[in-house]
């Protein structure tokens, strides 16, 4: 995938949203500059540079790189978000997930382990665009 990065791209693929729908599966890996919401079945691993939101209905078997994640569905592998990792009261984790924040609703589940990034001041975390790279 081709990125221009400059800033009006930027700030446009942050408007723009790609829908996943309910009744909809895909089996391969996922990559994006703009937000991603996913209420249907992915079977494989999702980066991307933007926010990630699974749906009541998603579900994800594989691992999720991103920058920010609300979850409120189900995520089978690893979770990587370089900034606010939300899991709602619906949502249920098999696997670890790293974060640099974290905020989890009274009846989420959680079977894995949590490694929280550390950022120092007037540092920004950059682990996620690092690993996005490696995976190119």
């Amino acid at each position: 995938m081709l990125r221009n990065k400059t800033a009006n791209s930027t700030q446009s693929n942050m408007e723009q949203k790609n829908n996943i729908i309910l009744g909809t599966e895909i089996t391969g890996d996922i990559k994006s500059d703009s937000l991603l919401f996913i209420q249907g079945h992915v079977k494989g691993n999702i980066s991307c540079s933007s926010t990630v939101i699974i749906g009541e209905t998603g579900k994800i078997t594989g691992d999720v790189i991103c920058i920010d994640a609300e979850i409120e569905g189900s995520v089978e592998g690893t979770i990587l978000v370089e900034n606010l990792l939300s899991l709602k009261s619906t949502s249920k984790i098999i696997g670890n997930i790293e974060t640099v924040r974290l905020s989890i609703e009274e009846g989420a589940q959680f079977d894995g382990a949590c490694k929280m990034k550390r950022i120092e001041e007037n540092e920004s975390p950059k682990f996620i665009e690092e690993t996005i790279d490696e995976l190119d």
